[in-house]
């Protein structure tokens, strides 16, 4: 729980660093332009992309196949449009990255990884019918 917090404090110190510092060299108007811009390209592409990738899902697991690697871009997408919508410029950074398909590649190793531990813990479960 002290981890989090400090995180959480961490980034919250840092993002309002950096907006200040891209206050400054680019304007206040222009720099509350910018996230207002990167809020509404996110909740766009969790709306439409996102739902894009659901159906792709959908379709993979209608002739049932595992959805494996669907369901990770679904996930990865989603959370990307999500960090987009997010006021702040680490957020908008990481949400790009999630969002681009050469580099969400780096990201689901980190996914899997994170999928089986939590499956180990039994906090991650699969149902099959």
């Amino acid at each position: 729980m002290r981890k989090i917090f400090l995180g959480f404090i961490v980034y919250t110190l840092a993002e309002l660093a950096l907006l200040i510092v891209i206050g400054q060299y680019i304007g206040v108007f222009n720099t509350l332009l910018l996230i207002v811009v990167t809020t509404i390209i996110g909740i766009y592409i969790v709306k439409n992309k996102g739902m894009n990738s659901v159906q792709k899902v959908k379709n993979t697991i209608a002739p049932g196949e595992a959805p494996g690697p669907a369901l990770i871009d679904t996930v990865l997408i989603f959370s990307g449009g999500v960090l987009l919508a997010l006021p702040g410029f680490i957020t908008d950074l990481i949400g790009f990255l999630l969002l681009m398909p050469f580099s969400r590649k780096m990201f689901q190793p980190l996914f899997y990884y994170w999928m089986r531990k939590k499956m180990k813990k039994g906090q991650f479960i699969i149902v099959q019918k």
